[in-house]
């Protein structure tokens, strides 16, 4: 596939897979002269990528994308709870750990303000979820149940490690 894209001297590669083909294939691209941007979701955005792809991603050359993302005073909530954790299981928090603990946590909440488990009672409650304090943020879904003010984190890698460009709203 990259040898038929070389010929027409692609921008950007977009990449719908995980770190472990990621890996090889940002290496062929570095040996087919392929300098193009390498942008996919959060299956390259690991640690490992840079390792996978054995030295020959060029800076800011992966662009990758996490659904979620935190900042301003919801930061101090979120490092709160990474510590914790490490502190309790003596293991990093995994990536979608902390919405999940939030998703669990209103579920909960609805429940108890429902007075039941049974989800034709605590659905309705959930579903007009409005201000709910998580780990992650404040948490609402709009009237078709989406989350309101969801968020997307961009991340580049420099020097082989992950960094942040932004979380976009």
């Amino acid at each position: 596939i990259l040898t038929s894209l070389k010929a027409k001297k692609p921008d950007v590669v977009f990449f719908g897979g995980m770190d472990a083909v990621a890996g090889p294939m940002l290496r062929q691209m570095k040996q087919l002269g392929i300098s193009a941007k390498f942008v996919g979701g959060d299956g390259i955005c690991t640690g490992e990528l840079p390792k996978l792809s054995a030295g020959t991603m060029a800076d800011e050359q992966v662009v990758c994308a996490e659904a979620g993302g935190v900042e301003g005073e919801s930061k101090k909530s979120l490092d709160d709870f990474k510590a914790k954790f490490k502190a309790k299981y003596k293991a990093d928090v995994q990536i979608y750990a902390p919405y999940v603990y939030d998703a669990v946590n209103v579920m909960v909440d609805a429940m108890v303000k429902a007075g039941s488990a049974e989800p034709a009672k605590y659905l309705p409650v959930l579903a007009k979820t409005d201000g709910y304090k998580g780990v992650t943020g404040t948490i609402s879904f709009d009237s078709k149940g989406d989350i309101k003010n969801g968020a997307l984190t961009l991340f580049t890698y420099k020097s082989g490690s992950r960094q942040q460009i932004a979380v976009v709203r």
